[in-house]
């Protein structure tokens, strides 16, 4: 999970990098590309033609629906990346797991306890000191308040790979539709607001950004697959740990001691939701 967070870190990075020249569902388009071609390639190499047609398999209805709550979560979360200190973006899109427990008991039926609303309060001090309403200006609030949306959204993602895995399906096929849908999306969204034709320069961190986002997912599949889920998803927020080194390397960015009491609250709330999460499913 280490290794994931790292290449999610990196990522954001790149994300950040190529904002300057291009919008979020367009970068949505590329990274979804590499991922589709990577999985389709390995897909064929391994069945052939009877691989590709298992594609479709029995739950294609919910997989789409899980692959457009993802895109939508993707595309506001990179649009979050390149408006805000990446650092404050992906704690932000990190806080899923406190809308998560608001959204178990009328989604999949499970009720959360005291605890868990608590860690939700908590976890709303945090967001509140990162984003100051009371004295940022509109636009970093309103760029700050569509990264908050970002994990509203990554939670109906992961609820819905959670009623996806209960069905039985293969992560593969949840991870190709994911991708697959983000594309359409991401050509969709962009063919309204003008596509970037990529320069040779652009090339290098196109690459790198969709073959750092496939190897975070696959090293976060197999953290999930062989550790403690709730190890496993406390690590996941190494992802802001990195986040906040190659920020302060890269581009010498000091963010306010608010900022930084946020993050680690915001963290501290999210790590406590993972647990409590965890305890109610056994």
């Amino acid at each position: 999970m280490l290794v994931a967070g790292l290449c999610f870190a990196l990522m954001s990075a790149v994300v950040k990098t190529l904002g300057h020249a291009f919008s979020g569902p367009e970068l949505v388009f590329y990274r979804s590309l590499f991922a589709l071609l990577a999985i389709g390639v390995t897909l064929f190499g391994q069945g052939g033609a009877a691989g590709v047609r298992n594609l479709l398999g029995e739950h294609i209805g919910l997989n789409l629906r899980r692959g457009v709550v993802g895109f939508i979560a993707l595309a506001t979360f990179f649009h979050a990346l390149v408006e805000l200190p990446m650092a404050v973006a992906v704690t932000l899109n990190y806080a899923s797991p406190l809308w998560l427990a608001l959204l178990m008991p009328w989604w999949l039926g499970e009720k959360p306890g005291g605890a868990q609303y608590g860690a939700v309060a908590l976890g709303f001090v945090g967001v509140g000191l990162l984003l100051r309403p009371w004295e940022v200006d509109g636009g970093t609030l309103g760029a700050g308040l569509i990264g908050l949306f970002s994990g509203i959204m990554a939670a109906f993602a992961y609820i819905h790979v959670r009623q996806l895995g209960r069905l039985g399906e293969p992560e593969w096929r949840t991870v190709f539709w994911f991708a697959a849908v983000a594309l359409v999306g991401g050509a969709a969204a962009t063919s309204v607001t003008g596509w970037h034709a990529p320069t040779l320069a652009d090339l290098p961190a196109l690459l790198a950004m969709g073959l750092l986002a496939t190897l975070g997912q696959l090293a976060m599949t197999r953290a999930y697959r062989k550790g403690s889920t709730v190890v496993v998803a406390s690590f996941a927020y190494s992802t802001v740990v990195f986040s906040g080194i190659l920020e302060a390397a890269i581009w010498n960015e000091a963010m306010p001691g608010l900022s930084w009491a946020g993050m680690a609250v915001t963290v501290a709330a999210g790590v406590w939701a993972v647990k409590l999460n965890a305890r109610s499913n056994t």
